[in-house]
């Protein structure tokens, strides 16, 4: 029987970062002050410009005996240059590759199932959890340097969630393990946790006037067994229930007609549904196959922004200005049918409230609004690349065994 969302609990304290320029420096603060063990989890880890800084903090922490264990997913991070390799075999940093790609690449059948979450948690008292992978703001691996920062998001959490998330990496790193996955990774070491609490450092404090407390929320975690849907329904739910207005902040937006069907609903009972999305192209398939989708909702009176000074990878939405969730799922059959995803839901007006006035800042200052009657006048061959790519996504599909409709 597939999950039930799971009720949000209160008592935790958040903090929400924009980008690895406060991302990065909030979590080599916390791994500098490991006493016990390091736990992360991520699709991408680049050692480009900052993205080495988190590097050289784990070499740091295992080299003063912390426990340091790395998850990275096979697609998303192949290999670790031998530069990297080397220090943290010696150090020792204990990393595996989540489902390494064989000769036939993605093509074969169960190879678009990724492991898409971005956690982290030190010492079992603070955690994280978002979209922001260790990449640098300004460095993209396939378009080079940026001139305008990435726009993501992710959450330092204190409270009952980090135990949550430590027991979900905890059980990733057994099950690559019981997969026979280790041939691919490299061992330094002893493989038992430390789990005493004595001695452990408390959390590295976050500036007190950003910082969210005693707020109710939950963690969401797709997979392909039992939490199939967890994170679409959690979506759907809040979509059903608002009343004034949803923003919604995603990378790759390839709705199902489910999802198609709640935001035209929700805009035809007098919500304001507006939808800030990945203005620049940066892959064919998400870029190009998102677009058939705009008609119905513009007829319907959707607002839809394109960000235009970077690339938006956010994975956001706020509703109603109480409702909110941050994490690693985009709104496209990739995320919602295939990779393991992550993301936390948070009911409080305060955080919501800061999340909404970043999104409508982006809107208004960095996003394009779309204009319906443009979009009725695209070209015949955007039209073309549109059902091209509309083409692919679904063949795609059809080899792992799904369907989107």
């Amino acid at each position: 029987m597939a999950h039930a969302v799971p009720l949000l609990r209160p008592g935790h304290h958040l903090q929400l970062l924009e980008g690895s320029r406060a991302f990065f420096p909030a979590l080599v603060a916390a791994i500098d002050a490991a006493r016990t063990e390091v736990l992360l989890e991520t699709y991408i880890f680049d050692f480009t410009a900052t993205g080495a800084e988190v590097a050289y903090a784990l070499e740091r922490a295992a080299r003063r005996g912390v426990t340091v264990r790395l998850i990275v997913d096979g697609v998303g991070t192949p290999e670790l240059p031998a530069f990297w390799r080397d220090r943290f075999d010696q150090a020792p940093v204990q990393w595996l590759v989540y489902s390494p790609v064989g000769a036939l690449g993605l093509l074969w059948p169960g190879q678009w199932r990724r492991l898409h979450r971005k956690l982290c948690v030190i010492d079992d008292s603070v955690g994280f959890c978002g979209g922001i992978n260790i990449l640098d703001d300004f460095h993209d691996p396939n378009h080079g340097p940026l001139a305008s920062p990435r726009f993501d998001f992710t959450l330092r959490i204190a409270g009952p969630l980090v135990h949550e998330i430590r027991a979900t990496i905890e059980r990733q790193w057994s099950r690559i393990a019981a997969l026979g996955q280790l041939r691919r990774a490299r061992w330094s070491g002893a493989l038992q946790l430390l789990r005493t609490a004595t001695g452990r450092a408390a959390p590295p404090p976050a500036p007190a006037d950003s910082v969210h407390a005693n707020v109710r929320a939950a963690l969401l975690l797709r997979d392909n067994l039992r939490r199939r849907a967890i994170i679409e329904r959690a979506y759907l739910r809040a979509i059903g229930r608002a009343r004034e207005e949803i923003i919604i902040a995603n990378a790759y937006f390839v709705p199902g007609g489910r999802m198609r069907r709640a935001l035209v609903s929700a805009a035809r009972r007098g919500v304001r549904v507006c939808l800030l999305l990945q203005g620049r192209y940066e892959y064919f398939m998400q870029y190009y196959a998102s677009r058939p989708v705009f008609g119905a909702l513009l007829r319907a009176g959707v607002e839809i922004h394109e960000y235009a000074p970077s690339f938006l990878h956010a994975k956001v939405a706020v509703i109603d200005g109480r409702w909110a969730t941050v994490g690693s799922s985009n709104l496209d059959p990739l995320s919602l049918l295939l990779a393991r995803e992550a993301n936390v839901v948070v009911e409080d007006r305060g955080f919501a409230t800061q999340l909404r006035e970043r999104l409508v800042a982006a809107m208004q200052d960095e996003g394009q609004r779309m204009d319906a009657a443009a979009y009725e006048r695209r070209p015949p061959l955007q039209r073309a690349k549109e059902r091209l790519a509309l083409v692919v996504m679904r063949a795609l599909l059809a080899i792992q065994g799904k369907k989107y409709l």
